[in-house]
């Protein structure tokens, strides 16, 4: 595409599923900057340190640009016949069960739709599903349940009109850090607004609570039915509404009732006064609003404690009204959108059901698709499984990577490894998923690709291009296109543009709706490539004008009452002639409940403009989307699980950190992000750590039944005593032997089928290392004969982490190794007795690399080291300063990175608070640090917290 390099554009971000609007521009040297939209709704010029580093990811280094098949190149034509062609023949021979599709929530709304139509509309199965099973699948089967339909209720405007805000199994801070700040700005504005924290750690996110409840792991089921039952006892209920709007109200209290505060506190690890002071606040604050993410998802227990938190607010009437209601947010970036367009193995298109024989009936019709799938597919979880034992033949993965991220890794790796024939499309030429495919197929990155993504609060906003495609990249939506032409359905798949298919997608939401199914964009039905590329932010619903959202007395009409004869109404839909322009404008003002009418906006969307800032909420006048139109409340008895033995004493919880996302694909680029945090770690309280020997800064060996892993230990309070925390980013691409989803179990969710990821029974011991090292080095290193090593981006090339079980080492041809230089200028000190080896290694004035090693953990600044890498050094004391590991009088360490985004780090934060700069905002005026993206803050204020009381001392 022609881009041009004088303009920003207006696009969305890539990361969590917060949905930030990005303004990227493009210099005329080709460099990137990005800086947050003022004008979108979701982050109002607000960017997390991520989003911030965007500009750090887009170069091509890594990229996988040309089709492979067999570790060799290949022509797309020759690429795409073998897929097709080995699909088709395995459908033929084995039946459409034998072959599969895993996608992802990094995928377009427009590339979701396609795959999900191909595999459940024209090969007949669904076997498709989605790496948001693993962050959001209880999410869905949790509102299915209650609300009889997907539906996220509320909006994030509530987070700011709320009283109350409860934050379940949700490090804010770090995973979502711009509702964070959003939340922290409301506070300011309103200090009697009040925050509780669910969490077994005290994360980051505890700096906003007004009270912090470390709950035991799973224990959250007992705390909100112990919260129902506690409402009911004291009369706090909404029993108009209950009467109104829900059905099995009693049922369900009668359920929670089983525990009586003893029973809960039990249950939750939490005391019976820590417990009435938090039922006390929920039943007296109306506005408020329950926030939870994967503390609460990732769990086999992850429906009952979403059904639990949605039972409390039915029972108050808290839901769809202004600052109150249960909030779901979701961790990717467009795991929304996947559920819009079925892309999950249980549901259809357009929140239809696969279960249901008339929505199977109307997609196909729809499709004009000659099979549909008549049953659920495979889950993730069996999915896999199933690739192992054989049932499934071909796999298709999408822009994602399993190796690494789903649980049991290990297993998932040897079922690739022997599956009969992988596809992996992905943007990257290497990862730990890419290494086993049989056909590699490069994709476009953010910054190429073309599209739409939803948002946690269900607002549809456009990923834009503005850097040229490189290589021979293809979106994904045109390779799945170019695969289902060729297995021939060129008809149903003919699409030449994301618009098109949007314009599809949109008219299947609207599709004989009439106000029956909550997701609704039949005013886009219309829309046309120059509509398309100005389209604004918008929330859903937002139906075809004329169309009643709920009339009276219509239900939908039954498969008997139609010619089924007639043809798909999408034939070359977006070809048509376009609807008039007002057609395609969001729904405006207010919606309480079902929506019951709303006003249309009366002009399209203007060119790279915003529009839909009003909010829209469902359900506060009930209208639900189940067979009585009521809410169902779900009865649910607590239970407690043991996953702890004599062997696996400790629960081993996995999540995510602050500046780094996924497997790192796209954040392990930037070397901003990279030093925030630059290994793998595990976090463990300080008396777990004397019991099992372990020391701050030790390598430590976590152990499952299924594996072990070895990272860097991090002794601290904040993790709750008898458990582990550990990040899932680390790959083998970036360390030795960090998988930490080798370590999870694949037990699901019984009915999501998502699995429990946060609570796993481990051990934990010290590696006896001999040697420690650290190293920067300006190209990365091929190979690394080290027990332990982790790399990192910095500025100018790399920095490497290691330890060695060995101290019987060539530590200069190990350098030599590590540099990967001829002929360099090597300055070296070794001290054999005390273990200290320090070696540089010059190519003329710059440093190539340079090697510390010592019997115990390194005590060279990390973030000093690294900037060598960048500077002249001409003289040999220069030289000398290297090798002795110190900047030299008048030249600071500023010490580990504390934030991202003006690379501050804790020893000028400790220099300012000695200088007198006692609140953050004292020290943001100073260093600038905090005043960005807002994400360190916290930090910020444990640091300053630290020095007042080292200065009382």
């Amino acid at each position: 595409m022609e881009i041009d390099e004088a303009r920003e554009v207006r696009t969305t971000c890539p990361y969590c599923g917060v949905g930030c609007g990005v303004l990227a521009k493009v210099a005329a040297d080709g460099q990137v900057s990005v800086r947050g939209d003022p004008d979108h709704p979701a982050n109002f010029g607000r960017l997390c340190s991520k989003g911030s580093a965007l500009a750090e990811t887009t170069g091509l280094d890594s990229r996988l640009l040309h089709p492979q098949i067999h570790d060799h190149g290949s022509s797309w034509d020759e690429a795409l016949d073998l897929v097709a062609s080995t699909f088709s023949q395995t459908i033929a021979e084995h039946g459409p069960d034998a072959v599969a599709f895993y996608v992802s929530g990094q995928l377009l709304t427009e590339d979701y739709y396609l795959a999900n139509k191909l595999m459940k509309g024209f090969v007949g199965s669904a076997n498709i599903d989605t790496n948001s099973r693993l962050c959001m699948a209880s999410s869905v089967a949790g509102h299915r349940r209650a609300f009889g339909s997907d539906t996220v209720p509320g909006t994030y405007e509530d987070l700011e009109l709320s009283d109350l805000i409860v934050l379940v199994g949700s490090n804010l801070a770090w995973c979502h850090p711009v509702l964070y700040q959003r939340i922290a700005a409301a506070r300011e504005k309103r200090p009697d607004m009040k925050v509780v924290l669910v969490d077994p750690r005290r994360t980051m996110t505890s700096d906003i609570a007004d009270m912090h409840l470390a709950i035991a792991p799973d224990g959250d089921v007992a705390l909100f039915t112990g919260l129902l039952a506690w409402l009911g006892q004291h009369n706090a209920l909404d029993r108009a509404y209950i009467t109104a709007h829900t059905s099995g109200f009693g049922q369900a209290l009668f359920a929670a009732s089983a525990l009586d505060l003893a029973g809960v506190a039990a249950a939750t690890g939490l005391s019976e006064e820590e417990l009435g002071s938090f039922y006390s606040l929920f039943a007296r604050t109306e506005k408020t609003v329950t926030v939870y993410s994967q503390g609460v998802n990732q769990s086999s227990q992850g429906t009952d404690k979403v059904n639990a938190i949605i039972n409390c607010h039915l029972a108050t009437g808290r839901i769809g009204k202004p600052g109150a209601g249960p909030f779901s947010v979701t961790g990717q970036p467009n795991a929304m959108g996947g559920r819009e367009v079925g892309g999950m193995a249980n549901m259809l298109a357009a929140h239809m059901e696969i279960e249901n024989p008339e929505h199977r009936e109307r997609v196909q019709r729809f499709w004009n698709a000659p099979a549909i799938a008549g049953k659920p597919g495979l889950k993730a979880v069996d999915m896999f499984k199933a690739v192992a034992d054989g049932r499934i033949k071909a796999l298709w993965i999408m822009a994602t990577n399993p190796v690494d991220s789903m649980p049991g890794a290990g297993a998932v790796e040897a079922a690739i490894k022997a599956c009969p024939f992988v596809v992996v499309s992905d943007v990257l030429a290497e990862t730990d998923t890419v290494r086993h495919a049989h056909v590699r197929l490069p994709a476009t990155a953010w910054g190429e690709k073309d599209g739409t993504v939803t948002n946690s609060e269900r607002r549809i906003s456009r990923q834009r291009a503005f850097l040229p495609v490189p290589g021979e990249a293809r979106p994904d939506w045109w390779i799945i296109a170019e695969v289902a032409r060729r297995m021939g359905f060129d008809e149903a798949f003919a699409h030449e543009t994301p618009a098109e298919i949007f314009a599809e997608h949109a008219a299947l939401s609207g599709f004989e709706n009439d106000g029956a199914r909550d997701f609704d964009i039949g005013a886009y039905a219309g829309v046309d490539r120059e509509d398309y590329d100005a389209l604004a932010p918008f929330q859903w619903p937002a139906s075809s004008p004329g169309t009643p959202l709920w009339p009276a007395g219509h239900l939908p009409r039954r498969g008997g009452d139609r010619i089924l004869s007639r043809p798909s109404p999408i034939f070359n839909v977006a070809r048509q002639a376009p609807a008039p322009k007002q057609l395609i404008s969001p729904l405006a003002g207010e919606m309480v409940g079902r929506p019951e009418g709303g006003v249309q906006a009366r002009h399209p969307p203007q060119a790279g403009g915003t529009t839909g800032h009003q909010s829209t909420r469902f359900f506060a006048n009930g209208n639900f989307y189940t067979p009585d139109r009521k809410a169902r409340f779900i009865a649910i008895r607590p239970t407690v699980e043991t996953r702890i033995t004599s062997d696996f004493p400790l629960i081993l919880n996995t999540g995510r950190i602050r500046d780094h996302w996924h497997t790192m694909t796209r954040t392990g680029k930037s070397p901003r992000l990279s030093q925030h945090i630059a290994e793998p770690f595990v976090e463990i309280h300080p008396v777990d750590a004397q019991r099992h020997g372990i020391g701050d800064a030790d390598i430590a060996r976590v152990s499952t039944p299924r594996g072990e892993v070895l990272v860097r230990a991090l002794v601290t309070t904040r993790q709750r005593q008898g458990s582990l925390f550990a990040p899932m980013h680390w790959t083998d691409q970036f360390a030795a032997r960090a998988r930490l989803d080798t370590l999870t179990a694949s037990l699901t969710d019984p009915v999501s089928g998502q699995p429990a990821l946060k609570h796993v029974g481990a051990s934990i011991e010290k590696f006896t290392a001999r040697t420690f090292g650290f190293a920067v080095t300006r190209k990365r290193p091929a190979t690394m004969a080290a027990d332990y090593w982790a790399v990192a981006r910095c500025r100018g090339g790399w920095r490497v982490e290691l330890a060695f079980a060995s101290d019987d080492v060539d530590w200069t041809a190990f350098a030599g190794s590590l540099f990967d230089t001829v002929d360099a200028e090597v300055l070296a000190y070794h001290d054999r007795e005390a273990g200290q080896h320090r070696i540089a290694a010059f190519d003329g004035e710059h440093l190539t690399g340079a090697l510390f090693i010592a019997p115990g953990p390194v005590a060279v600044s990390r973030g000093w080291a690294a900037e060598q890498l960048g500077e002249v050094h001409a003289s040999q004391r220069q030289r000398f300063r290297i090798v002795a590991g110190r900047a030299g009088a008048g030249r600071p360490d500023a010490g580990a990175t504390v934030c991202s985004c003006f690379n501050v780090g804790v020893n000028q934060i400790t220099a300012a608070v000695a200088a007198g700069c006692t609140t953050v905002d004292a020290i943001g005026a100073t260093l600038k640090a905090g005043t960005n993206c807002g994400s360190c803050r916290s930090e910020i204020r444990a640091i300053i917290a630290a020095n007042r009381i080292q200065a009382a001392e």
